[in-house]
């Protein structure tokens, strides 16, 4: 994001026809600046602080839009624009000098003509004869040699073959040719998206069109790098599903090639149709001709994860019509058209002939566009393996019939789509009349903002308030230092896992394409190379079960590894594991369970601890026999989901001395980890230190999946006696996660005419996956977030299904999540029976404080913190809220094809505590070391703690603590500096953490007190670094720890919140 914003402010201040900005600004808009980053994964921190950061940036903010940050707060007077820190467009970021001097040039003859070349093998040739020399030269091989322009589609397809040489074809003068003409525009291979948007932006309403969906390309910083030639050649030799060659397709593109000495020019059509052209084939330039708009109709569209860019389309097409007017009935007359489909599951883009040549020569009505649509059905037919190969036809005819809709000449008229008929006064998505005109919902607006409001208090001081996060800067600018990011010691080797292909089979051998000893391999750690005494165990939870290291000697589940490759360096390490070939064998084994029906029908289950068995709520029987209205046996089906935390998983191990072992891990249960460790190794638990010091994004994914990566280096280590890091690739990290439990939900419900739910029954079935990991807590999980309603009674079957697939993990709220979406599914259901508003089901099933104490009885606490009728009411009755349904509700009546969905939902969320360490220590100049049991994941931990540390020592200051903050560092998690640190998660780590770290601050308070006194009797005020100097001398332990443990009265407390979402959709066919 900060390469986004940067990209979006040089871009801004070289714009020539903007005015002068005001000193400390930049050119860039607000809405610039908002766009600059979207389409940028966010993991944790929210959009929201992220872009009020960047459009501080921006000449015409509001001040006071910026809300709450650590510059000023909100409603201060005056706001002070001095306190934000000036931009200064002149201080332009450089490639470092020290860099470029490490890049030594030189120039090879090749083929008796000289050509630049770096000591690396990097080629540089000046014109096209350069380039022809090199491909012709002996040296020259396709397995080892790349012909790279700005190399972003590495990013795509991950390099995993190491090139000797690279032929960098940028400074080619040819390819970066721009011409204009009254034909149309010519541009070379290698310009960039954005200067071809640039180009194109300028006048052809074809042109602009085109313009327009490049910009929902990649992302700013990539679309400057990024070359047009690139993204077509991907396109056609590695059947890339790209959105430029969908769109260049339709505006009639034609391609200049070179094979050899030879040109040739050829339609983008013929030149997709070829066979994958080979790395001396060079693409020149493309043309792009110009279109009148006389009769011209040019539309794209595509459907993406993230609909503003960065994300590959599920869909994409463009259409251009010629069309022309019968001068008797006024209707529009269809000349020809180019209707082109891609990315929906095929080599590559291609043109709908049979469509087109249909639609020839027809006037548009309702009849002909659902023929048209019919004959579509049968043309896009996905390949065999495509995700969601369904709901990609749907959204191509619906491109396809919210097109031909606009060519209607009678907008008013009725066009019957697919399904039926629009409600009155419905448009199809036309684009004159549509309600997105007049309310504001146009596909290309930025999405809906959402807002937030923070009430203050200075009871405790610096708690609670808003200031800058710890390591904000190192992080910003990245030098915050992670576990890949730490050096690599002396003679450290690299892992990477050679991971099962089946789910269920015996390893019989593995072999490799190639020699190791080519590769660079020094050995393949297998369950055999665990030490003697050890275990193999690569994740235990207490209580719960353990999951194995290795495959040994059969497979479980696709994913499990099987052995880790160890090589000199990373990449060696990731070729050789992409090279092994396991030989396996099913003979008398059963076949995998993968399913939950499988597992149900196989009585495949896990058992769920009594201790974490939900109790049910009522008599269910006696709760239907009360309904007026019953739904039976509906059904609802949840997937899995994967964490994408930025930082895959990553350890280092490196041996000492005397049978120890120390070890970096990204990992949010140290603690955990350190004695999975020991048993792997069969070494004491004191012999491994487990550091964890920062964690880049874990969601739960950093719990027991990490544990595995650990443990293999640590065997790896402690058989060669030298460090060994291991970092997954993203393939491999996803094909191992596990991820979010897959469900399978059935529920009969009973519920009286006027909405009042009486009874609820649900089974449930978990998909586990292979080893309990965390699956027996998720049944109370999912209950407990189901009883945010009063269903008046409540029973339950819950089975945790034991399958061959990777074990399911903890993830973000796990439980929780799908316990909450379906209490929603069952009151939209019951809604949808009773034709009533959702709202008026879910306000007629929300608890009153007597029902709340039966569902949840001692996590009920008070009946005055019971807020979440109150929260809901407020919210659903708000003048805004009201407004917004409103629109949508209008919009929905006037728009068949597009639709707007408003929701406002209450939320219970139950948290647990449990004992949690934590020490601080005053160093002798005043400075202050903490140290907490929990790991800083990006949730803000050590910041929080950092504000605890200044409060509880802040009776010992006159301005209550706030001169401590710059004092108090929070250090990382060391199970052998702090044991007993638990896990991370569970949305309570902070508030323990810091409740620890108090009571050590009233420890230190209590010893230090006394000598303050004495001080002040002598001295008056005394200062923070005069009264530690003073407790120094007098041998006062400056050092306090605690082990906080919750009273047994209170150990789990309720959270209520509600929210509102408003999400644009297109209804497909």
């Amino acid at each position: 994001m900060c390469m986004s914003i940067f990209s979006a402010l040089v871009k801004a201040d070289k714009a020539a026809d903007r005015p002068a900005p005001p000193a400390g600004f930049s050119k860039l808009t607000s809405s610039e600046a908002e766009k600059a980053v979207s389409g940028n994964l966010c993991r944790c921190t929210g959009y929201r602080p992220i872009v009020d950061a960047c459009k501080s940036f921006a000449a015409d903010v509001d001040l006071e839009d910026l809300g709450l940050n650590c510059f000023w707060k909100k409603g201060d007077e005056p706001a002070d624009v001095s306190k934000l820190p000036g931009y200064d467009s002149g201080a332009v970021c450089t490639f470092p000098e020290f860099l470029k001097s490490e890049i030594k040039s030189s120039v090879e003859q090749v083929n008796g003509a000289p050509v630049p070349v770096s000591d690396d093998g990097w080629y540089r040739p000046k014109s096209i004869d350069e380039l022809h020399r090199l491909f012709q030269s002996e040296s020259f091989d396709e397995n080892s040699v790349k012909i790279v322009a700005s190399n972003t589609g590495s990013g795509v397809y991950k390099d995993q073959d190491l090139h000797d040489k690279y032929i960098d074809i940028k400074e080619v003068p040819e390819l970066s040719v721009i011409n204009r003409s009254n034909k149309g525009v010519e541009l070379g291979s290698v310009v960039s998206i954005s200067k071809a948007i640039e180009v194109l932006s300028d006048g052809n309403v074809v042109f602009e069109k085109i313009a327009d969906h490049l910009n929902k390309v990649a992302s700013p910083f990539v679309r400057n790098t990024a070359t047009i030639g690139g993204n077509i050649i991907m396109a056609q030799r590695l059947q890339f599903p790209s959105d430029i060659v969908t769109v260049l397709l339709a505006a009639g593109t034609t391609v200049t090639i070179q094979v050899v000495s030879k040109r040739l020019c050829l339609t983008l059509e013929e030149f997709l149709q070829q066979p994958p052209c080979d790395s001396r084939t060079l693409l020149l330039s493309i043309f792009i001709p110009y279109w009148s708009s006389d009769g011209i109709t040019f539309e794209t569209f595509r459907a993406a994860p993230r609909p503003l860019g960065n994300a590959v389309a599920y869909v994409n097409s463009a259409f251009l019509a010629r069309t022309s007017v019968d001068a008797a009935s006024r209707d529009h007359l269809i000349e020809d058209t180019c209707l082109v489909f891609g990315a929906y599951g095929t080599d590559h883009a291609i043109r709908a002939s049979k469509v087109e040549d249909y639609l020839k020569g027809k006037t548009v009505s309702s009849t002909v566009i659902l023929e048209a649509v019919r004959l579509l059905k049968a043309t896009v037919k996905p390949s065999e393996g495509t995700t969601h190969p369904e709901y990609r036809i749907s959204l191509a005819v619906s491109f396809l019939f919210t097109f031909l809709s606009s060519l209607v000449n009678n907008e008013s008229t009725k066009v019957n789509g697919p399904n039926g008929s629009c409600s009155n006064g419905a448009t199809n998505g036309a684009l004159e009349h549509s309600p997105e005109k007049h309310l504001k919902f146009d596909s290309n607006d930025l999405p809906i903002r959402s807002r937030q409001e923070i009430f203050l208090t200075d009871e405790y001081k610096p708690v609670g308030k808003p200031i800058k996060k710890a390591g904000a800067e190192i992080q910003a600018s990245g030098e915050a230092v992670y576990v890949d990011d730490i050096p690599a010691p002396k003679d450290c080797l690299y892992g990477a896992f050679i991971y099962s292909t089946h789910p269920h089979a015996h390893v019989k051998a593995i072999n490799f394409k190639s020699s190791l000893a080519s590769q660079k391999v020094i050995t393949v750690i297998t369950a055999k190379d665990i030490p003697s005494g050890g275990q193999n165990i690569g994740s235990t939870f207490p209580m719960m079960g353990d999951e194995a290291l290795f495959a040994d000697p059969v497979t479980e589940f696709a994913g499990q590894n099987i052995g880790v490759v160890i090589a000199e360096t990373q990449k060696y390490a990731y070729m050789a594991a992409k090279q092994a070939i396991i030989e396996y064998s099913t003979e008398n084994l059963q076949p995998p369970i993968l399913t939950i029906e499988d597992a149900i029908q196989r009585n495949s289950y896990f058992q769920v601890p009594p201790f974490l068995a939900p109790k049910p709520v009522g008599d269910y029987n006696k709760g239907m026999a009360e309904a007026d209205q019953k739904i039976l046996s509906a059904e609802v089906k949840l997937e899995s989901q994967y964490y994408f935390y930025m930082e895959t998983q990553v350890a280092l191990a490196i041996p000492d001395e005397d049978n120890c072992i120390t070890i970096y891990s990204s990992t949010q249960i140290p603690e955990v980890t350190q004695n999975v460790v020991a048993k792997c190794l069969g070494i004491p638990f004191h012999n491994v230190r487990l550091i964890s010091r920062r964690v880049g994004g874990g969601f739960g994914g950093k719990a027991m999946k990490a544990i595995h990566v650990a443990c293999a280096c640590a065997v790896a280590a402690f058989k060669l006696r030298r460090p060994v890091r291991m970092y997954l690739d993203r393939k491999t990290d996803m094909i191992m996660a596990g991820g979010r439990h897959p469900m399978k939900v059935k529920y009969s419900v009973g519920f009286k005419s006027d909405g009042k739910i009486t009874a609820l029954h649900i089974d449930l079935g978990i998909n586990a996956g292979i080893s309990p990991d965390v699956s027996p807590m998720l049944p109370p999980a999912i209950i407990g977030a189901l009883k945010k309603y009063n269903w008046g009674n409540l029973a339950f079957d819950t089975k945790v299904c034991k399958t061959n697939v990777s074990s399911k993990s903890a993830m973000r709220g796990p439980g929780d999540v799908q316990g909450s979406f379906i209490a929603e599914a069952i009151i939209e259901h019951v809604a949808s029976a009773l034709s009533v508003d959702t709202n008026t089901i879910r306000r007629k099933n929300l608890h009153d404080f007597e029902s709340l104490v039966v569902f949840f009885e001692d996590a009920a606490g008070e009946a005055s913190t019971y807020s979440l009728v109150t929260m809901f009411d407020k919210l659903a009755s708000s003048p805004e809220y009201q407004r917004r349904a409103a629109m949508v509700e209008h919009f929905n009546r006037s728009n068949k094809w597009k639709k707007r969905g408003i929701s406002c939902v209450p939320i219970t969320y139950e948290v647990n505590l449990r004992p949690t360490p934590g020490k601080v220590s005053i160093m002798n100049d005043g400075s202050i070391v903490v140290e907490v049991g929990g790991v800083e994941i990006g949730q803000g931990l050590w910041t929080k703690v950092k504000q605890m540390t200044a409060f509880g020592l802040g009776q010992l200051c006159p301005d209550g603590g706030e001169s401590l903050l710059d004092k108090v560092r929070v250090i990382q998690a060391d199970t052998l500096s702090m044991i007993q640190g638990g896990f991370t998660g569970g949305s309570t780590t902070s508030e323990t953490s810091c409740e620890a770290v108090r009571q050590s601050c009233v420890a230190l308070v209590e010893r230090l007190k006394p000598i303050k006194e004495n001080l002040e009797a002598e001295a008056g005020t005394v200062e923070w670094s005069s009264l530690i100097a003073q407790a120094s001398m007098a041998s006062v332990n400056l050092s306090a720890h605690a082990y906080w443990t919750p009273d047994p009265t209170f150990r789990s407390y309720l959270n209520y919140g509600a929210g509102i979402s408003e999400v644009p959709l297109i209804q497909t066919a």
